[in-house]
């Protein structure tokens, strides 16, 4: 692909991803809508420019490029480990404005050394950017989805509420609503009489034979995409969820977690302080955020300039594990993130489990920072 129109520090980059052996990869402009819809979360649902097929099929601008590269690695049967690395235009809407811009970065599959993986991910966004941006001091900020998740299986509440609170991870906004909601539980309202005396006997049969015969009744059945076993299970999960109550201490516990905020070198014992005071047995996660840690020492990345944060997530839903950024010091503009997507291969169509992790460079915030 000819470097047209970008920044005079794209060949820079390129020689970067060479040196890293990655696979230079390019995927089409025109992707299936589908699969950013279902994974990619609603921050970026809100940005994407859709479009459709001759035959009506939902289409839509590459708004990034970890799920092309992804679908691309499954469509040909490549073996793992493999390093793949992009540079070409994406297109969503922005909040600072403008929609179509360049991307690059690096999608590392299959990696089973996951402590290692993450660490390259991190060495490679902060090598990478003192190439580009030379003479910058950088700011890194960690955070690690599957601590959070840990926290809240070990606190036993409904899987549906773990769900929603783990799918709110990283907003804070969200996450406070949340939280506040199990703090002082709502009735639930707007539910018809009968379901309402279904759902306090427990009588889920009668259930789903009133909602079938309501649907028959209403025409809806013939376009309906939710059984009435379905609209059963889902509207008996809304009233479980709305009655549960985060007692006192729990939601300390939560809160306590969500604002730890420590030097990347203090938070594995940061960490165990907090699961020992808690009482919460986190083992396995912390094992995993210590390998890591470890990991980015040999790799020879100083732990003390980077900046755990136990609340920090980014905006897609296809993150498990580590997330991160990095932006120049001072300034909130992300040059760089990314993070480990664990479950997105399998769910994009691969047969096995494959680990995956990567990052994304930000070109023309690249290039106001090497102009400021």
């Amino acid at each position: 692909m000819p470097l047209i129109n970008l920044p005079n520090f794209a060949s820079d980059l390129l020689d970067e991803f060479s040196v890293r052996g990655t696979d230079r990869v390019d995927t089409p402009i025109i992707q299936p809508a589908e699969p950013f819809l279902d994974m990619a979360g609603e921050d970026l649902r809100r940005r994407i420019f859709m479009t459709e097929s001759e035959t009506g099929a939902s289409l839509c601008l590459r708004p990034e490029f970890t799920i092309p590269v992804c679908l691309r690695h499954i469509e040909t049967a490549t073996g793992t480990p493999k390093r793949y690395s992009y540079l070409g235009e994406i297109f969503r809407q922005r909040r600072e404005g403008g929609h179509e811009f360049y991307q690059a970065g690096i999608e590392d599959l299959g990696d089973g050394n996951t402590a290692n993986a993450d660490a390259r991910a991190i060495s490679d966004a902060i090598g990478i950017l003192d190439r580009v941006v030379p003479g910058k001091p950088f700011s890194v900020t960690l955070g690690d989805q599957a601590v959070f998740e840990a926290v809240v299986q070990a606190l036993g509440l409904p899987s549906g509420w773990q769900k929603r609170l783990i799918h709110a991870f990283g907003n804070m906004m969200q996450l406070e609503t949340l939280l506040a909601h199990l703090a002082s539980p709502q009735p639930v309202t707007g539910l018809d009489a009968h379901v309402l005396d279904f759902l306090s006997r427990g009588d889920e049969q009668g259930l789903v034979r009133h909602i079938d015969a309501t649907m028959h009744a209403t025409g809806y059945s013939t376009n309906a995409s939710r059984s009435p076993q379905e609209i059963a299970r889902r509207l008996r999960e809304k009233l479980v969820l709305s009655e549960t109550r985060l007692d006192d201490a729990a939601f300390r516990v939560l809160e306590e977690f969500l604002s730890l905020s420590v030097p990347l070198s203090d938070a594995s014992a940061a960490l165990a302080g907090f699961a020992d005071a808690a009482g919460l047995k986190l083992g396995r996660a912390l094992e995993s955020f210590d390998a890591r840690v470890a990991a980015l020492a040999y790799a020879g990345v100083d732990a003390s300039k980077i900046d755990y944060r136990a609340a920090f997530g980014r905006p897609l839903d296809y993150y498990t594990g580590l997330v991160f950024e990095v932006t120049v010091e001072g300034s909130s503009a992300v040059l760089a993130g990314g993070g480990r997507f664990d479950r997105l291969m399998t769910l994009l169509g691969a047969k096995n489990h494959i680990p995956a992790v990567g990052f994304a460079l930000w070109l023309d915030r690249i290039e106001t920072a090497r102009a400021a």
